[in-house]
C-alpha cells in the first residue's frame, strides 16, 4: 500500500485515542526501566571513572520519567500494571551488567538505546498534528536517547566480552517489554 492510500482499520484493530494511550503509557514503563538499570549500574560502578558518565545519562532518563509522569494523569492514561516487574528487572539488568564490566554495562545503554531509537521512531511517525507536543516529546527524547547510544560505544561497548550476544539478548528483551507494556 502507498501513503495514498492509508491502511483501513480492521475489526479489532485500536482506535487512534487507544494507539496514543499505549504510546504514553509504554514510553512511561520504558523511562521508569531506564531510570532502574542506571540505578543497578551505578549500584556497581559507583566509584567508577565511568560513574559521573552514567550519572548524567540517568539525570536524563529521570527528566524524561518525570514528564511521562506528569502526561499520563494529565491524558487519563494508566500505567502498565507490569511497573513492578519492571522495577525488578531493570535494576538487576543494570547491576547484572555492571558487574560484568563497565564495557558491558555501556553495551546494555547502546542494546537498550538502539531499540528505544527504533520505537520512538515509529511513534514518531505514527503521531499526526493533533498530537504535536506529544510527538515534539518523542522526538527530544529520542535525541537524548541517542545520545546515550553514541556515549556508551565511545565508553567502549563493542569491546564487551560477548558483545553481539549480550546486545541481542538485551534488545530481544526490550523489544518484548515494550509489547508487553503497550497491552498490559
Amino acid at each position: 500500500m502507498t501513503d495514498a492510500h492509508p491502511k483501513r482499520p480492521l475489526p479489532g484493530d485500536p482506535s487512534r485515542e487507544e494507539l496514543v494511550r499505549r504510546m504514553m503509557r509504554v514510553n512511561h514503563a520504558g523511562e521508569y526501566g531506564a531510570k532502574r538499570i542506571y540505578d543497578g549500574q551505578l549500584a556497581v560502578l559507583k566509584r567508577s571513572p565511568v560513574a559521573p558518565v552514567i550519572r548524567r545519562m540517568a539525570e536524563q532518563e529521570r527528566r524524561h520519567l518525570e514528564a511521562f509522569e506528569k502526561l499520563l494523569p494529565e491524558r487519563r492514561v494508566r500505567p502498565t500494571a507490569l511497573q513492578p516487574l519492571w522495577h525488578a528487572a531493570g535494576y538487576a539488568l543494570g547491576a547484572a551488567t555492571a558487574l560484568l564490566g563497565e564495557r558491558a554495562a555501556m553495551a546494555c545503554t547502546v542494546a537498550v538505546e538502539e531499540v528505544i531509537d527504533e520505537h520512538y521512531a515509529r511513534q514518531a511517525a505514527k503521531l499526526g498534528p493533533e498530537e504535536g507536543a506529544f510527538k515534539a516529546l518523542v522526538e527530544e527524547f529520542r535525541k537524548d536517547e541517542l545520545e546515550h547510544r553514541d556515549t556508551g560505544l565511545a565508553h567502549g561497548a563493542e569491546e564487551a566480552g560477548g558483545y553481539p550476544v549480550l546486545t541481542a539478548g538485551i534488545k530481544a528483551a526490550s523489544r518484548l517489554a515494550i509489547w508487553l507494556s503497550e497491552r498490559i
